[in-house]
């Protein structure tokens, strides 16, 4: 189906199984990838970790992409429910949100994973 967005722009919604294989795509496009909303805090917090750590995530900004709302459904189902974002890949793999990044890093497995991935060098 065909939607218009505010700006006259066209789109093509996706079913929920194209949206949901585009992330794992595109999830798998970079070593970390971060799928976020420009406003959320959470998100800010879980960008600037890793950015501290020296690493450069691909991110991707759910409510500025018009598959949006979709994009976000489809996010909610990969963690079982809640909060779609911020929602963290690492090496392809779900790594999860900030509660799931924040305790990785805490118990020492976040660097490991990252090195793994590529992410990091040092």
């Amino acid at each position: 189906m065909e939607y218009q967005t505010d700006d006259g722009s066209c789109y093509y919604a996706p079913s929920a199984g194209d949206v949901s294989d585009w992330v794992l795509r595109a999830a798998s496009s970079g070593a970390v990838v971060i799928f976020s909303k420009s406003t959320c805090c959470m998100c800010l917090a879980v960008k600037s970790l890793l950015s501290n750590m020296g690493v450069n995530p691909t991110v991707y900004e759910v409510d500025q992409d018009p598959r949006g709302k979709d994009l976000e459904r489809a996010l909610s189902r990969m963690l079982g429910g809640g909060a779609a974002v911020p929602l963290v890949f690492i090496g392809g793999k779900l790594i999860g949100a900030m509660d799931s990044v924040v305790a990785a890093h805490i118990g020492g497995t976040l660097v490991p994973l990252l090195r793994e991935a590529g992410a990091l060098w040092l």
